[in-house]
């Protein structure tokens, strides 16, 4: 698969290793990941994106919607890069994508990513989907299908704690039972308004603000959702402080979490600032401060 990157600009390494998807891995040149029934190995040389997919044979198409391609990346550039810390993080990780997981999938994700780190979070992904899911074998190599609602609905709170869930088994039995009884399409959520959507999410158990937000902006085409974690509170403190009270900086910058007022109030300012393209702006700053961090 050819891409012009002038019109197309996509880094792989980029998109997968940004923290916004946890069931992919790289061996040697290669990237793998488990996507709804099949495996997807992938990498890139330049323009040239080459790809398999087992046990389906799946087109370009597929990967050109997994990976949002069909996203215009230089418009949405030319919207965000509103101030010397967003182009800065543009401009080193230009061509990362946000992707458009399995909403199920997603769902399930982030609500077992609360208050954990990103290992974790794939341990327990992964623990869920040894458990619960369906094995698939692809160039010597073992991976496992993300297992349905309906599966994890007939699963005992003690298999869930197995996986390392911990507090999150009970949210999750829950939710999986919601979702398998088809009480809450998630898939039907893509075309109502972002407002009206996370609302909806809300009303399932184990899903405050920012789960909805991550699940709206990773799986379900809301540019504008917002999610705000801990990195993203200390960068909208450090580097956007003026459009806050300082008595609100100090107060927010001081505690580990913070309420449903703080969280939306530090999400009006985003998507005002930013625009309808606030999550690519999310996603780069994210990754950008963890990056510097590191360094």
């Amino acid at each position: 698969m050819d891409l012009n990157q002038v019109k197309t600009p996509f880094n792989l390494n980029l998109t997968l290793q940004c923290g916004q998807a946890f069931r992919w891995r790289k061996i040697d040149e290669w990237w793998y990941g488990a996507v709804r029934q099949n495996v997807v190995k992938a990498r890139q040389n330049e323009s040239v994106i080459e790809f398999q997919t087992y046990p389906e044979e799946l087109g370009s198409r597929f990967l050109e919607n997994y990976f949002r391609l069909d996203d215009d990346l230089p418009k949405i550039y030319s919207s965000i890069l509103k101030d010397e810390h967003i182009k800065a993080a543009v401009e080193e990780f230009k061509g990362l994508r946000l992707m458009r997981q399995e909403p199920w999938e997603c769902l399930i994700s982030y609500i077992c990513a609360t208050n954990k780190n990103i290992p974790a979070i794939k341990d327990m992904i992964l623990n869920l989907s040894k458990r619960f899911g369906k094995k698939l074998l692809f160039d010597e190599l073992e991976f496992y299908t993300f297992p349905e609602a309906r599966d994890l609905a007939k699963a005992g709170i003690e298999e869930l704690k197995a996986c390392k869930l911990g507090f999150r088994s009970e949210r999750v039995l829950e939710v999986s039972r919601k979702v398998g009884a088809e009480e809450s399409n998630l898939e039907a959520l893509r075309e109502l308004n972002y407002e009206v959507a996370k609302n909806e999410l809300m009303k399932l158990p184990g899903v405050g603000p920012k789960v909805a937000d991550c699940v709206l902006l990773f799986s379900l085409d809301k540019l504008e959702a917002f999610p705000i974690d801990v990195w993203i509170k200390r960068i909208f403190m450090k580097y956007y402080p003026d459009y806050f009270e300082p008595s609100f900086v100090k107060k927010v910058l001081i505690k580990k979490s913070f309420t449903c007022g703080e969280y939306n109030r530090i999400s009006l300012f985003g998507r005002k600032y930013f625009g309808e393209f606030v999550g690519y702006a999310q996603e780069y700053l994210y990754h950008f401060e963890r990056c510097m961090s590191k360094r």
